[in-house]
């Protein structure tokens, strides 16, 4: 059996990465930070349940340890939770943005390093996206050029870079950072685009079920490697 942890999976592409994996055959752990959502999507998919706010050291580290507590180890994480940080250029909003989709990665990954390192194949994969390219939002080829996302896609170029950083700290770990693509979710509602989250599940699935020879320390898409 394959153990693992989905953060921010109550719904969007980490509910259907989860329902994708348990289709595999993995014992999926669905961490969302409101337990009355997390419990109800758990028992809608047939997996388990974790409290976890990746904003908070505490509930990170009571998720891990129930983990640690029930199997001993952990295969594979996602880390998925995130922020559009839509609601204002300042200061707060800046620390939350940062503090959800950049600090969050490396808490849960703190914790969750004792667990992996009891795997036989390790696999860490952080949802970031190509808004954290520079060569992405510099091209006015790319639909990028043009979305005003100045804190989503900072906080993104840094989930990004601790992905490569911690692919060199640990290389018995793989450390992937994925574009999943623009997809339809409640985050994406007010700008009207997106595919169905079926499909940008796939990708995230094909990146969590990499063997013991897959890649790490790369930015991808579903097409191969993106440009930093």
């Amino acid at each position: 059996m394959t153990i693992t942890l989905i953060t921010g999976a109550n719904k969007g592409i980490g509910f259907e990465t989860a329902r994708q994996l348990l289709e595999l055959g993995h014992v999926v752990y669905v961490g969302a930070r409101d337990a009355e959502r997390g419990e109800k999507a758990a028992a809608e998919l047939g997996a388990r349940f974790v409290q976890l706010d990746v904003t908070d050291d505490d509930s990170v580290a009571a998720a891990l340890a129930a983990i640690d507590a029930e199997e001993g180890r952990l295969d594979v994480l996602v880390n998925n939770a995130g922020i559009l940080a839509t609601e204002a250029l300042d200061g707060p909003m800046a620390l939350r943005a940062f503090d959800t989709n950049a600090v969050g990665i490396v808490r849960v990954t703190e914790a969750a390093l004792p667990l992996l390192r009891k795997s036989s194949n390790p696999n860490v994969v952080n949802i970031s996206s190509s808004l954290g390219s520079f060569w992405a939002v510099t091209n006015p080829e790319r639909p990028e050029f043009g979305l005003p996302l100045a804190l989503y896609a900072a906080s993104k170029s840094a989930a990004t870079m601790l992905t490569v950083q911690y692919a060199k700290a640990h290389p018995g770990i793989k450390f992937n950072a994925l574009e999943p693509g623009a997809t339809a979710t409640d985050m994406t509602a007010a700008f009207g685009i997106g595919r169905p989250v079926e499909e940008s599940a796939r990708v995230v699935v094909r990146f969590a079920t990499f063997g013991p020879d897959g890649p790490t320390g790369t930015l991808q898409d579903e097409s191969g490697e993106l440009s930093w």
